[in-house]
């Protein structure tokens, strides 16, 4: 539908993908499949239960725009120049959508397919963007907090200068590597080069501060997603008699890869909701214990010792991806791309893999895991969460008005007569703190969380009656294909692109 913009360039793509642990599939053992030919495998089985045209499905499946750039930065004195890249996959909706990563193992492979799979998750849960995705290949460990944020403030300069950014073209939002931080810092740029022009200006950018005009809400939006999806898949009587377990998430083992916002999140609703969560792997080790870890005091340890190696209520393990194969209910890998390749995948025990990270498991690795029954929840619709409330945030922004700010006194107000009139018929008087439960009107935190829970209830109804209603659909993530492929599509029809 657009040309690719001017700028591009071809990337070098890297033979080895690392692990959690610094470890790499590569060396010693066969080199993972790359990460966007690994979408285009899953999109080809998706579209052609489908049944689209060929051109159609072109259309859909190729990145549109790809920018690869490099930019100059003085860092201690010296000139180091950044590599870094924007990829807007789908223009189908506007503004296309997705986040920055900032990590030493970005390259244009990897943007290209989380770029692809934005435009998929939106679709599936029924945001109106197309799909993008920045990187920029920095340790940000390696740098100061104003080395960080003279490199921020450089990439969005060069996004603004080749119209890769605004809030009706393209709008960022956090990743790994990234956060609130950077966020306020990309739209402090922007709004300094749109001047008073824009009205619309903060809505260039979601995952800012609330005080930046963030949302509430949206730094718990994935993890939370998480949460949501699990719950719902395991109210699905049939379908956990088949893999052997009981509905519900309480009591449920799980192991969490990742312990950043997604990975802790998830980890943490898991827990409230009764779940055993035991073992969490980090980038530099893990902690098990197969009585339960209580995931709140794991991250006070975490942030006073800067790692949860040594946690003292749990076992190291230094071997961390190891942990991966440990015996659990639930595995879920919230930390990179190809963590489960065909190389580690006979040994994964977890009856149900929940897919916090995007593409944690490679196409080939997957054909193995379904032959051995188990159910995976994919990344495309479970870590949708994030760009859900990103969508809140955006609509905050351009309508310049806080969620519940207009109906929060007037629903307090109605119920409180509502009370009133209970209270006379009963011949009772509420305790104060029953009174206040029972007319507190909805706070945006209470909107937005409300949205997000519909929001992943329903999508993942949808996908299951895609996967329950077409014979050539075998599994749940190619159901989760077809139903985002659907929609893009008849949006393509409806422009009057194709027949």
């Amino acid at each position: 539908m657009a040309a690719t913009k001017s700028g591009v360039k071809t990337a070098t793509k890297k033979a080895v993908k690392h692990t959690a642990n610094g470890t790499a599939h590569g060396a010693g053992h066969s080199t993972p499949e790359p990460f966007f030919k690994s979408v285009e495998r899953n999109f080809d089985k998706a579209s052609s239960a489908l049944g689209l045209p060929r051109g159609l499905a072109e259309q859909i499946k190729v990145c549109n725009s790809v920018y690869y750039f490099n930019f100059p930065v003085r860092i201690r004195g010296e000139i180091q120049v950044i590599q870094a890249w924007r990829v807007e996959h789908s223009h189908h909706k506007l503004p296309t959508k997705g986040g920055i990563r900032y990590s030493e193992m970005v390259d244009q492979d990897e943007v290209m397919a989380l770029a692809a799979l934005m435009t998929y998750k939106c679709a599936i849960v029924h945001v109106p963007f197309g799909g993008a995705k920045g990187g920029i290949k920095i340790n940000p460990r390696n740098y100061t907090d104003e080395e960080l944020e003279r490199i921020t403030r450089r990439y969005t300069s060069e996004l603004i200068h080749k119209n890769f950014i605004g809030p009706a073209v393209d709008v960022p939002a956090p990743d790994y590597g990234t956060g609130e931080r950077e966020m306020a810092w990309i739209a402090d740029t922007y709004m300094a080069f749109s001047g008073s022009q824009d009205i619309n200006a903060l809505g260039c950018v979601t995952g800012k501060p609330v005080a930046q005009g963030g949302v509430r809400g949206r730094k718990e939006a994935t993890g939370r997603g998480v949460y949501f999806g699990l719950r719902q898949a395991f109210t699905d009587k049939d379908h956990m008699k088949r893999l052997k377990l009981t509905t519900g998430l309480e009591g449920k083992t799980v192991v969490v890869q990742g312990f950043g916002n997604v990975g802790f999140h998830a980890a943490k609703f898991l827990y409230e909701a009764g779940a055993i969560i035991t073992g969490v792997i980090e980038w530099d080790g893990a902690v098990v214990n197969p009585k339960g870890i209580n995931v709140v005091d794991l991250d006070q340890y975490r942030i006073e010792h800067k790692t949860i190696t040594g946690y003292p209520k749990g076992k190291t393990i230094k071997d961390a991806t190891s942990v991966l194969e440990y015996e659990c209910d639930i595995l879920v890998p919230a930390a990179l791309e190809s963590q489960i390749t065909s190389y580690n995948a006979a040994n994964i025990k977890a009856k149900v893999i929940a897919e916090g990270a995007n593409g944690p498991i490679t196409a080939d690795a997957e054909e193995i895991l379904l032959k051995k029954n188990t159910f995976i929840i994919p990344d495309m619709y479970l870590n949708a969460g994030g760009v859900t409330v990103s969508y809140f945030e955006w609509l905050k922004n351009i309508s310049h008005v806080r969620f519940g700010r207009m109906a929060k006194r007037f629903e307090e107000n109605s119920q409180l007569r509502f009370v009133h009139a209970v209270e006379e018929l009963v011949g009772r008087r509420f305790s104060g703190v029953e009174r206040d439960i029972l007319t507190r009107g909805a706070s945006e935190e209470d909107l937005v969380n409300s949205g997000l829970e519909d929001t992943m209830i329903t999508s993942y109804e949808e996908i299951k009656e895609y996967w329950h209603t077409n014979p050539q659909i075998k599994d749940f993530r190619t159901a989760a294909f077809v139903s985002a492929i659907d929609k893009v599509a008849t949006t393509y029809r409806q422009l009057g692109l194709f027949p």
